[in-house]
């Protein structure tokens, strides 16, 4: 790598050795950080020197020759042959050394003054390098003198006293990440007429873009530039390291620059710490440890156990190195090598120590916590109590990951019964939002504690939902009933209670009898006042009124609800009660919109279970709306983020939109794979049992087993009356019972069955009365046949349903075929085709399809007629489209006007033009186009 940024250094080194050529003798200290370059810089200089016809003599301190005598100094004699020649007397000198050094005791040399014949020996080396000086000019490098050992320093002192008058250039290399140089010879050095020091800063962000641009293309390292400097303070070691990152990336060349850090990186940092000194190192290993802010250098200073001069200065060091910044290392891949190189011992030793003395400090619980989860066991008694109040502060903070890690430390490290029994149930609660299977593991425990009266009552409820989502239904009844029953029950828990027995009568519906809440015991859910004060029980309740049949107002009540909840382990499940309170209000806008917003806050929050039930309730609106691609999309979606084996009794959810979405694109395979699940037996007691056996039904009818789909939509009816929810917008049941009934061949009993749904129905102009009238067609006279398919087609298309609109619409267009009006059926089928192939519903498209290409085949219309068509729609106007259309359909010119809050003589104008335009005399003759115009 070419010397950037050095220009300013190695002048002054080249004007030192132009003195030293003229017999002005001079000595440099090259100071820099570890990976500075100040190596490179003494091999350029070498160079240099060796050009100038210097005499060059190089040796390197090492770390573990320290101790060892002459360690230093014994590396010249391999210069002895090239000295020889200029004196015997230097040679036999430098041999001498040699064998002190080899001889030697270690520690003779810690002690002054040398023995006569060791200092003799040295004074005559340093007298002759002088004189061979006189012949030619001599440069002696001493790269990492901070490992130099007390001899070699002893005659690097004598060297500096004969410099001044002779031509040897001394250029002493130290490290600031380790050791100072002897006090003895810094204090020589600052003597001397001719020192100099030069301190290697770190590269400027110009300059590592420079380095960068030496081995990519400018573009890149101009966008690279920037973060390079910011993860390596411009260290030119750590820079060289991010390079070779970047060439053994597998970024595209064209993708935008984005930095690299890798294993490259990591071992750099690991290599500049090694060389560095002890306590540097040390101190890198505990603020890795810490990892905190850089008061954090004021706890490494005591776990050190070190002066604070010294841990200053190691920190100074280390961030001059590029190692550190603000009390902390400077990259996360940084701190992983670290903590990777510390062995397991010492580093649970270091986080006892750190969370002993945040303790003591009186540090918070969260600062605290993850060093008694690093320590990992033998915690004090005083741990749990620190871990439950970190935990509490991570729920509050949606970090439920963490406050798991938490209570499952304390329950671990706690001692006491009472304390682990409320330990276990926080543990359930926060384990469910992650992973219910998780916390299956503690709910026998909590029965027991609750039957014994050791579990306290905000723990209660909680305990019964988990125990239902698993299919425990005895024990939620009977942890339910002892809750109710209990003496003096807390009056803060009233509102819960109430809110969890609407929760159960609209999802758990037959244990509404078995379980008392606190409430009176009454068939059905407790009646709910609008000034309730509690939106969840507001957003619970009006799903009940919805599936009982109550008024419409309930889908008001849900969103007005929703609008005072924020989304947390006390309110998801009632906010999904408010949001299905919307879908089967047919309110799809609404309850889209709504979970939308609620599955983008589980997301933020990152609770894999809330993710989950919101995404399997949108696939859920997206089924009603016809989007059968995105239905799956979302269910899979589910699945994949938490297995179907811990969605427990809901997990017929998110498998009925999987099979209902496979069956209608015609991936049978897929739907029949889906039905293999396992599922739990308790899961046919729940409103997701209900979905599930629909979705099944459908499977079987389409398949061509409408006995089998009888017997699930018979299940269905069972169920939806005994529980008081016999109403259409949950499960269809007679009308799907209908279709079964004629593909059998029994018409009569699909008639009853399709008008007995129909009769239940209000005025409404729903989805779920536009489904009905569609069966009630095809089961009844022929001639209300076009009649109510056309009213049908326009219920479903106004509801926003394009599936059910498109089959309405495909059953009108055969209506018309097969009664001799095949111009009036082109068209109802061009759009049935259309929204078929939106919704992704591939066997109905291709009936659609087929019929279309029986038209086409009698010569209905040419292309010419249907370009003649569109271009007479498309001469009129949006408001003349809209009254069109709306009369097209059969409405009257009043029932116009209310519409489209315009007056009948305005309707009236409107319709005049839309005659002339066309060329038509009567409404009747409006093209069908004009009639679904607004359907799309």
């Amino acid at each position: 790598m070419r010397l950037v940024e050095r220009d300013d250094e190695l002048d002054a080194l080249a004007d030192m050795l132009r003195h030293a050529a003229r017999g002005r003798g001079g000595v440099t200290v090259v100071s820099g950080g570890i990976g500075s370059g100040k190596t490179e810089l003494l091999d350029v200089v070498r160079e240099q020197a060796t050009d100038a016809g210097f005499l060059t003599l190089r040796a390197t301190g090492s770390w573990a020759e320290r101790h060892s005598p002459g360690s230093v100094l014994g590396q010249l004699p391999r210069y002895a042959g090239a000295l020889a020649d200029e004196s015997d007397v230097l040679a036999q000198a430098l041999r001498r050394v040699g064998s002190i050094r080899s001889d030697a005791d270690s520690g003779a040399f810690e002690r002054w003054p040398l023995d006569p014949a060791t200092t003799a020996a040295l004074h005559q080396l340093s007298t002759e390098l002088v004189r061979i000086s006189e012949q030619a000019p001599v440069l002696l490098c001493v790269d990492d003198i901070q490992y130099a050992d007390a001899l070699s320093l002893h005659w690097i002192l004598q060297l500096v006293r004969l410099l001044r008058t002779s031509s040897i250039a001394l250029v002493i290399a130290e490290c600031t990440l380790s050791n100072s140089v002897h006090p003895h010879l810094h204090a020589e050095l600052l003597r001397h007429p001719n020192y100099r020091r030069l301190d290697l800063g770190n590269l400027s962000p110009d300059g590592v873009t420079k380095v960068l641009a030496d081995h990519t293309d400018a573009a890149r390292a101009a966008g690279l530039g920037a973060e390079c400097h910011r993860v390596t303070a411009g260290n030119p070691l750590l820079v060289r390291a991010l390079v070779e990152d970047q060439r053994h990336s597998t970024t595209l060349p064209d993708a935008a620059p984005e930095l690299v850090v890798g294993d490259g990186y990591a071992d750099t940092v690991l290599s500049c710490l090694h060389r560095g000194r002890t306590p540097a190192l040390q101190l890198a290993q505990v603020l890795a440890v810490l990892d905190g802010p850089e008061s954090g250098m004021q706890l490494a200073t005591r776990l050190l156990e070190q002066e604070t001069a010294v841990v200053d200065q190691c920190g100074a060091a280390l961030e001059e190195a590029g190692l550190i910044a603000d009390g902390r290392l400077r990259h996360p891949v940084a701190r992983a090598a670290v903590l990777r190189n510390l062995s397991a011992y010492l580093r649970r030793d270091l986080h006892r120590r750190s969370a002993e003395l945040l303790y003591k400090d009186g540090a918070s619980a969260v600062r605290i916590a993850p060093h008694l989860l690093g320590a990992e066991h033998d915690l004090e008694s005083w741990a749990p109590a620190i871990l439950r109040e970190a935990a509490e502060r991570y729920l509050a903070g949606n970090r439920a990951a963490d406050a798991h890690a938490c209570l499952d430390a304390a329950l671990a490290a706690s001692q006491d019964d009472g304390e682990r029994v409320a330990l276990k149930a926080q543990l359930a609660g926060t384990a469910w939002v992650l992973n219910p299977s998780i916390s299956a593991r503690h709910l026998g425990d909590l029965a027991s504690a609750l039957r014994d009266g050791r579990l306290p009552d905000r723990h209660a409820l909680m305990l019964a939902k988990h125990l239902l989502w698993h299919g425990r239904f005895e024990e939620a009844v009977e942890a339910i009933k002892r809750m109710a029953e209990r003496a003096d029950p807390d009056p803060s828990n009233d509102a819960e209670i109430r809110a969890t027995r609407e929760l159960l009568s609209s999802t758990y519906p037959p244990l509404v009898h078995s379980a008392v809440l606190a409430v009176p015991s009454a068939p059905g859910p407790a009646p709910v006042r609008r000034t309730d004060g509690d939106a969840r029980i507001r957003g619970a309740a009006a799903l009940t009124r919805v599936l009982t049949g109550g008024p419409s107002a309930a889908a008001d009540d849900a969103e007005a609800a929703m609008r005072e909840l924020r989304l947390g382990k006390n309110t998801q499940e009632w906010i999904m009660c408010a949001v299905a309170a919307l879908q089967f209000a047919d309110r799809f806008d609404a309850a889209g919109s709504w979970c939308d917003h609620w599955l983008a806050e589980a997301r933020a929050r990152n609770v894999p279970l809330w993710e989950a039930e919101f995404a399997s309730m949108r696939a859920g609106i997206m089924l009603r709306q016809g989007d059968l691609e995105g239905a799956r999309r979302l269910s899979e979606g589910a699945l994949a983020k938490v297995s179907a084996k811990s969605w427990g009794v809901c997990l017929g959810g998110p498998l009925a939109n999987l099979v209902q979405a496979t069956t209608e694109t015609g991936d049978f395979e897929a739907a029949e794979e889906y039905l293999e699940v396992p599922v739990l037996d308790g899961m046919f007691s729940t409103r997701f049992g209900l979905y599930f056996l629909h979705a099944r039904g459908r499977f079987h009818l389409e398949t061509g087993r409408p006995y089998a789909a009888l017997d699930d939509f018979s299940v269905c009816a069972e169920l939806m009356r005994s529980w008081g929810f016999d109403h259409p917008a949950l499960v269809p049941w007679r009308s799907e019972s209908a279709r079964a009934h004629l593909a059998l061949g029994d018409r009569a009993r699909a008639h009853a069955l399709a008008r007995e749904e129909f009769m239940l129905l209000g005025p409404d102009r729903t989805r779920s009365r536009g489904i009905a009238l569609r069966v009630l067609a095809a089961t009844g006279d022929p001639a209300d046949r076009v009649e109510r398919l056309a009213r049908a087609a326009e219920m479903l298309q106004e509801s926003g349903d394009r599936l059910q609109a498109a089959g309405a619409l495909a059953d009108l267009g055969r209506t018309h075929r097969e009664t001799g009006r095949p111009a009036r059926a082109l068209p109802v089928l061009e759009l049935a085709a259309r929204l078929a192939e939106r919704s992704g519903a591939k066997p109905l498209a291709a009936a659609v399809a087929s019929d279309l290409a029986e038209i086409g085949r009698r010569g209905v219309r040419t292309a010419g007629d249907r370009a003649e068509r569109a271009a007479a729609v498309g001469r009129l106007s949006g408001a003349e489209r809209r009254v069109a259309a709306l009369a097209a359909r059969g409405h009257t010119n009043r029932e116009i006007s209310e519409k489209l809050c315009i007056t009948v003589s305005t309707v009236e104008q409107h319709l005049t033009r839309v005659f002339r335009k066309i060329g038509v005399r009567a409404r009747r003759e409006l093209p069908a186009e004009i009639a679904l115009d607004m359907a799309e």
